[in-house]
């Protein structure tokens, strides 16, 4: 097993050399008389497990190295013991506040300072290891929350055997169309990485509310009437009201729920305010069921349902631009047909 890594930070080096011949058959040993060479080291891999710093040093003291320490990624887990001459409790205590673990005073004491290392470390080593039990497990709940996300959708798919693909070529054309908006003026507040993967995950879930809808009405092969097109609208609420009951299930909300829940309530609204279920108009859609609807009207259009036969991708790309500021956001509309050889690729590689 490789030995815990420790640095000793000390502006006199007769203080290193007794820290050192007291904890050298225990320990991986490295040393600085400054600051400067303290960060430096401390940004090394492998990275310290525990640092000895000493408060009073010339220049840069213990408590700037700890508050530089602090505010980088690559360092702020390393622990710090405070050493110091300095007999104020005062020092101890500021020291501590600041987030060091623990404190030793000069003179040393061999044996309290083999203990309070030995017992900082074995901290240590069991954080780290909890974490890295907390990481695989939260890995182990992320991939099963995907997947049941994946058969919820599939579930609402499923009862349409012409849509095979539909939800994994939605899935890209939402996460395309979210990147190709992330700098876009009107978006950039609100999209970032984590909300596209956020759509990515959400998007199979946009019509899992089609469950609820009788089969004589979704798979009719004529146009429905104006009755059977009201029940058909029906799908949005019912999904909505899935969403809810996991939310309750789970006593919170959940950024994931969330996206989804925009998805589903947005994506039958018009930019123009004809859509349903609230007939939402402009900028009142939410960003996701703005992307949604492109994404979902244009698979619509190029591929065979049982109610229609397929368009062409260029067809498609026309009718899309045709619906800019009726029925789609126009921003979103432009990015479409900047990029639209990129969505026809999406519809190739995950054909039915």
């Amino acid at each position: 097993m490789m030995k815990q890594k420790i640095l000793i930070v000390d502006d006199t080096p007769e203080n290193i050399s007794v820290l050192m011949a007291l904890l050298e058959n225990h320990y991986t040993l490295i040393a600085a008389t400054n600051g400067e060479k303290a960060l430096q080291l401390a940004s090394t891999e492998p990275r310290p497990d525990l640092m000895l710093l000493d408060i009073n040093m010339p220049g840069m003291d213990g408590y700037e190295v700890f508050n530089r320490l602090q505010q980088s990624m690559q360092t702020k887990s390393i622990g710090v013991i405070f050493i110091t001459a300095l007999s104020d409790d005062q020092h101890e205590e500021i020291g501590l506040e600041l987030g060091a673990v623990d404190y030793i005073r000069k003179p040393f004491t061999p044996d309290i300072v083999r203990t309070r290392v030995h017992n900082q470390l074995e901290l240590k080593q069991y954080k780290d290891h909890l974490e890295e039990m907390i990481f695989h497990r939260t890995e182990e709940i992320v991939h099963l929350q995907d997947a049941l996300i994946v058969s919820m959708g599939s579930l609402a798919e499923r009862r349409d055997p012409e849509t095979g693909g539909h939800l994994k070529r939605t899935q890209h054309y939402v996460r395309l169309l979210a990147k190709l908006l992330l700098d876009h003026p009107n978006f950039r507040e609100y999209l970032d990485e984590n909300i596209i993967e956020l759509l990515f995950k959400a998007a199979p879930l946009h019509d899992i509310g089609k469950v609820g809808v009788p089969d004589e009405i979704l798979f009719k092969k004529g146009k429905l009437t104006d009755e059977e097109y009201e029940q058909m609208q029906y799908h949005v609420p019912f999904g909505a009201e899935v969403i809810n009951d996991i939310q309750n299930a789970l006593g919170r909300e959940i950024e994931l729920s969330q996206v989804a829940l925009q998805i589903i309530e947005g994506h039958h609204e018009k930019w123009d305010g004809s859509g349903y279920p609230k007939a939402f108009k402009g900028r009142e859609i939410s960003i996701p069921g703005r992307i949604m609807a492109v994404a979902d009207v244009y698979d619509a259009l190029i591929c065979k349902r049982h109610y229609k036969s397929p368009i062409p991708h260029s067809e498609a790309v026309q009718m899309i631009s045709e619906e800019s500021g009726t029925h789609f956001d126009p921003d979103i509309v432009e990015a479409f047909i900047t990029h639209e050889g990129r969505f026809r690729d999406i519809t190739l590689k995950f054909s039915d």
